[in-house]
């Protein structure tokens, strides 16, 4: 679950990238060569309420892993576009950081969108467009042929300047594709790094941003990361009401975490003990039996059954005895659908 953190020189990256991961990375730097990764929790708020109950002696949340991609300038040098598109090849998910503040030029976060969706998409057909002409060539195909009619699609929508990710494949046409690693085809978060002035979903530069957003199906979330920096200074008691000051319920690297975990399909489900209260990432609609190899594959090869209680069904009954006496601890068999907030106990044997 690598997210690459792309944008202009400029826009904030860096200094987002240091407030989620932790990491003192120097900014302001134009021709900085290397990319950087971190990793970052995904905010929780249901481990503190689990860790009261339990106590345990270490709370382990999910994370995920960021990649601070060197800015990119709209016309730069071909080498540069290059090592860019390398860069991002790699990762499974896109946060594109938009300037939203005044800088040395007007800050125009629309036009920024479209360009490094323009590169994206037109990187994206090149690849299409080589592999169908391979195909073309080729004198025994399939019928009916399934990479090829997928392919077809994805270069239609392309055209129209739509990103690949709108076009609908069916499981056999996703496995055919995966090794093309579309980049329009990546999940895409954008988000505004704008001052206090643009949090405001009515301020002109948000509202530009949310239509353009709206109209490409694709999440938005705006911040000030100098906010974000402020906040994260802040004791924990002092933080909700700042927060509430600015109209917001939680911070913004908060709802970037989360828009990006769910943008790649992700839920946590939960185990709670004495020893250990911890958020374990799973793809959504796993069932049970693949759920418990995330902790460990031998409790998968030796699945018998999963005691399985909703988190809300557990605070409700205030511990795991009175909710087997409500009933809403209940035992689940290997093909169960994991739920996002499940808390699981997995019976098995080796």
């Amino acid at each position: 679950m690598r997210t690459a953190l792309v944008g202009l020189p400029g826009t904030g990256k860096t200094t987002l990238f240091n407030l989620l991961t932790g990491a003192d990375q120097p900014t302001g730097a134009l021709s900085r060569p290397e990319a950087h990764v971190g990793s970052a929790d995904v905010p929780d708020p249901r481990l503190s309420v689990l860790a009261d109950m339990y106590h345990p002696r270490k709370v382990t949340h999910a994370k995920l892993e960021f990649v601070d991609i060197p800015g990119v300038r709209v016309g730069g040098a071909a080498q540069e576009a290059r090592r860019f598109l390398a860069d991002i090849r790699e990762v499974d998910a896109l946060v594109h950081v938009l300037q939203g503040f005044p800088g040395l030029e007007t800050p125009d976060p629309v036009a920024a969108a479209d360009a490094l969706e323009l590169e994206l998409a037109v990187a994206d057909l090149d690849v299409v467009e080589r592999r169908l002409e391979r195909i073309a060539k080729e004198k025994k195909r399939p019928s009916p042929d399934i990479e090829k009619g997928a392919l077809e699609r994805i270069a239609a929508e392309l055209g129209e300047g739509r990103r690949a990710g709108g076009v609908a494949l069916s499981e056999e046409e996703d496995q055919t594709l995966r090794g093309f690693t579309l980049l329009t085809r990546k999940p895409l978060v954008l988000v505004l790094n704008g001052d206090e002035s643009q949090i405001p979903e009515d301020a002109p530069l948000h509202a530009a941003a949310l239509r353009y957003a709206g109209e490409r199906g694709v999440p938005l979330v705006t911040m000030s990361v100098q906010i974000e920096r402020e906040i994260q200074e802040l004791p924990a008691d002092e933080q909700e009401a700042f927060l509430g000051d600015l109209g917001l319920r939680e911070p913004g690297l908060s709802r970037l975490s989360h828009g990006v975990y769910e943008g790649l399909g992700r839920i946590s489900f939960l185990t709670a003990g004495q020893d250990e209260v911890r958020a374990w990432t799973v793809r959504a609609g796993v069932n049970a039996r693949t759920a418990a190899g995330a902790i460990h594959s031998d409790i998968e090869r030796g699945f018998i059954r999963a005691e399985v209680v909703a988190y809300q069904d557990l605070v409700a009954a205030g511990s795991m005895a009175k909710a087997k006496e409500a009933g809403t601890l209940r035992l689940e068999g290997k093909d169960y659908i994991v739920q996002d907030g499940d808390i699981i106990n997995f019976r098995f044997a080796v």
